[in-house]
């Protein structure tokens, strides 16, 4: 969310930094809004401030034995009661008008994110590791997965496209590797293991910036239980007459109908990932001083319907409506958070090269960052197989941009005011995407794949993926 004060003060700045998000200028429209919402808001006031003056008057009057002049401010008053309700809900509604235009814009890009419309004007910053050689040529997992456990026809056949059944050895590697992930970020780098609710509410997903404008890539989920009882109980009485008729074909979407007209009282939706719920921690809170910076990590599943990326990845296991992810998140004071940016960045390098997994570090350019972003480092690792780097962690500085849409707030030492956190987030990493690369990394020619040795000692004592009889 954006600073309506900020704006106001240098709306030039702000259409220049939409400029840089590829959006025409928004202050216009912006400032005409707020002009109407404040100009409704301070009338509002001054009727209320007159209704009582005019309801003191009043006493007075008759206590003076003036009727007339009683009579008069009975009349203003109960003008001014019946007109100052309509007046009220006007400015409530152009404030809603404000703040919906204001939540759907994206954060302002930082001085130092390159120019650019896409991918193609990002910037790579470093390099780790060398690609290694191979005696053969490299397959990619989708080729050497599925005889070592990685199995997509059962996940096709369970849930469709995008959903994938780990079995055996392979299972047990993509555990190692959360477990080795996890692990990591609590002991080694400091952050606060947590275990978060996977179903959240619209406010959650709105704080963090999924709402309003990116629900079609998240997965709704009604509470079921409620939106029974509210069937049945919008059931019309003359059901059985209305369903008389109706072929054995036509009954099933004639209910479906019917339930999609009873109002839901509750409505969830499935975390895209662990950020929603760390980042809510904070929500409507004003933070102790002394617990910043706050550094938590969660390893959960994440759910994304993958609205926007149709016929890409749709091989292989890259790109998945429901995979698990090892999140880091960081609440911190305005000041630290360029710091915190950069540590957690390693923080996720050091994973990476943990497993001696070759990457590089790319600086996204203004039109390539995510929507809450105002400055993002992504880090791709090599997979051989496809001769590429490939996004394997986003790690974002969102300032307080989120912070402003959770209303999350803290108290500088000595201040009397509050002022808004800045947060961060990123992986640390895709545990699916990071298997991806163990495969093709560790192949060996036999179509077997060696388990890193990082990762021993969570394998039980497999040292070896060796395809399945």
């Amino acid at each position: 969310m954006h600073d309506i004060r900020s704006i106001r003060e240098n709306p030039a700045a702000f259409d220049a930094g939409m400029a840089r998000r590829g959006m025409e200028p928004q202050s216009t429209q912006i400032l005409a809004l707020d002009e109407q919402r404040r100009s409704l808001a301070t009338r509002a006031q001054e009727g209320q401030n007159r209704r009582n003056e005019a309801s003191k008057a009043i006493g007075k009057a008759m206590g003076q034995g003036d009727t007339e002049t009683a009579e008069a401010l009975k009349a203003e008053v109960a003008q001014l009661k019946e007109s100052l309700p309509a007046l009220e809900a006007e400015e409530k509604v152009v404030a809603a008008q404000l703040n919906d235009m204001l939540a759907a814009l994206p954060n302002i890009p930082v001085d130092d994110v390159p120019e650019g419309a896409d991918e193609n004007d990002n910037v790579e910053v470093a390099r780790w590791g060398l690609p290694g050689t191979f005696a053969f040529t490299p397959r990619e997992h989708a080729d050497i997965g599925p005889a070592l456990g990685l199995d997509f026809e059962t996940g096709a056949k369970l849930s469709g496209a995008r959903f994938t059944f780990l079995k055996g050895q392979m299972a047990r590697l993509h555990r190692a590797l959360a477990q080795f992930m996890l692990d990591t970020q609590t002991a080694t780098n400091g952050y606060m293991e947590c275990n978060v609710p996977l179903l959240v509410k619209d406010h959650a997903v709105h704080g963090t910036g999924q709402l309003p404008k990116f629900s079609a890539d998240l997965f709704f989920a009604a509470d079921m239980s409620t939106r029974s009882e509210l069937f049945w109980d919008a059931m019309p009485q003359d059901f059985e007459s209305q369903m008389s008729g109706v072929s054995e074909g036509n009954y099933r979407p004639k209910l479906e109908t019917m339930l999609e007209e009873a109002d839901t009282k509750e409505q969830f939706w499935l975390i895209p990932t662990a950020e929603v719920s760390l980042t809510n921690y904070v929500r409507d809170e004003i933070v102790n001083n002394a617990e910043l910076p706050l550094r938590m990590t969660a390893l959960t599943p994440c759910f994304r319907s993958e609205a926007g990326s149709a016929g890409r990845d749709t091989r292989g296991f890259i790109r998945q409506h429901q995979f698990e992810k090892v999140e880091l998140v960081t609440v911190c004071r305005p000041e630290e958070s360029e710091a915190e940016h950069e540590k957690m960045v390693a923080a996720a390098e050091g994973i990476l090269q943990a497993l001696e997994l070759p990457y590089r570090k790319v600086l996204l350019c203004s039109g390539d960052m995510g929507f809450t972003a105002k400055k993002t480092f992504d880090l791709e690792v090599w997979l051989p197989g496809q001769q590429a780097y490939r996004e394997i962690s986003s790690v974002s500085n969102c300032g307080d941009f989120q912070a402003r849409r959770m209303n999350a707030r803290y108290k500088p030492e000595g201040s009397k005011k509050t002022e808004f956190l800045h947060t961060l987030n990123g992986s640390g990493l895709a545990v699916g995407r990071t298997l991806v690369a163990v495969l093709e990394n560790y192949q060996q020619d036999d179509g077997s794949v060696r388990v890193p040795e990082v990762l021993k000692p969570w394998m039980g004592g497999i040292e070896v993926l060796t395809p399945l009889a």
